[in-house]
């Protein structure tokens, strides 16, 4: 293992393991030049990679706004991992068909200017604009089948909620997309619980970006409705940060709820969750702002979550059943083809903290990947102080 210096010199300079500040300035200008303010005739091309219920409903949203906004061409592709159904047909063909994705968002009309397409290459070729939204560990898979592809001015939003873990130290999936395909990538984060959204009930959410307010407000634009307000914050590390830790904490609240302990005892779990949320990413990146954690990337996420997601409710059934059955057989039951991030990004963050000896410095978070491997039982999630990582 590596001194922790060495450990801390990838994420001081993680900012410049991406494209350096000039060169991002150079494409910035370089796309406003091609904008059409300068150049009537061009017009951005938007490619969503993932189809699963979050990135169906970013694929809603981005296609909504494509067809009124005149910088942007109307279609909007949208990659999909294929699938064949239960009926034989395959999953891109019913989107296309239905205009739905009947598998991870039924019953929600997508868009007609939405185009599946399970070519992952052939999906991204012309867009300037890229979206990603797929479960985490499917990031590094995607990132090397599209190096050397995405060429041009391209810029990229990550809404992936998680990160991976190297020998040298953590890589956040924003930095991984900058540092694979050589492009800028901001990110978007919030209390986002995708069925709501789809069904347009008011939400709003966190763009963090790191060089360009310019970049960070087209893909507001891109982004906002009237039932989805978005916001724009200089912090892309904070922003993406709460959006991966916050699932560490919606598993103990969902530990909480499924031993009956009570909404004082979920409170108090919730609070000192945010709280390591905040020391963890201070410590991992000093420039981390306190201010996104009242964001809505940050404790309003962190309420969501912990009332209504899908790691919440996965625990819960952990808990009940005593820790009897593992998160992969609950996964596979109760979530229809979805992905837990929560259970992996509480192994990726043990790993951090164990290679850093910060264990003990952050209790919960030790606490919850001991709980999901089995070496403790889920009541010990509020007896976390009684044991040693």
């Amino acid at each position: 293992m590596r001194i922790r210096s060495s450990f801390f010199s990838i994420f001081l300079l993680s900012s410049s393991s991406s494209p350096s500040s000039s060169f991002f300035s150079s494409r910035f200008s370089s796309l406003s030049a091609m904008s059409p303010g300068a150049n009537g005739d061009f017009k951005s091309r938007v490619t969503v990679v993932g189809s699963g219920n979050w990135g169906s409903v970013a694929a809603k949203l981005i296609a909504s706004n494509a067809l009124k906004l005149p910088s942007f061409h109307d279609e909007v592709r949208m990659w999909v991992f294929e699938e064949v159904l239960p009926n034989g047909e395959k999953l891109t063909d019913v989107i296309n068909k239905t205009n739905e994705n009947v598998k991870y968002l039924p019953g929600i009309k997508l868009g007609r200017n939405v185009v599946a397409d399970p070519d992952l290459e052939n999906a991204v070729k012309e867009a300037n604009m890229l979206v990603f939204v797929t479960p985490h560990q499917f990031m590094g898979g995607i990132c090397k089948k599209l190096k050397g592809k995405v060429t041009g001015e391209v810029e990229a939003i990550s809404l992936v909620k998680g990160m991976e873990v190297k020998k040298e130290g953590p890589c956040m999936i924003s930095s991984l997309i900058s540092k694979e395909l050589g492009i800028n990538s901001c990110v978007l984060m919030g209390a986002n619980i995708a069925n709501e959204i789809a069904v347009e009930k008011f939400s709003e959410a966190t763009v963090g970006y790191r060089e360009s307010r310019e970049i960070a407000d087209t893909w507001v634009q891109l982004f906002s409705t009237p039932y989805f307000m978005v916001t724009p914050v200089h912090d892309v590390e904070g922003v993406e940060l709460c959006g991966t830790l916050k699932n560490v904490v919606a598993i103990a609240a969902g530990f909480v709820d499924g031993l009956d302990m009570g909404n004082n005892t979920k409170a108090a779990i919730m609070r000192i969750g945010l709280r390591e949320m905040r020391a963890l990413s201070k410590l991992l990146f000093p420039s981390v702002k306190d201010s996104t954690f009242f964001e809505s990337c940050g404790v309003a996420d962190v309420i969501t979550t912990c009332l209504g997601g899908r790691n919440r409710r996965v625990a819960e059934a952990f808990a009940q059943r005593g820790g009897k059955r593992s998160f992969d057989e609950l996964e596979a039951e109760m979530l229809q083809g979805q992905k837990l991030q929560g259970v992996s990004t509480a192994r990726e963050v043990y790993e951090v903290l164990n290679h850093c000896g910060w264990l003990e410095m952050f209790p919960l978070f030790s606490t919850v990947h001991q709980i999901c491997t089995g070496r403790l039982k889920p009541e010990a999630i509020v007896h976390y102080r009684d044991h040693k990582a």
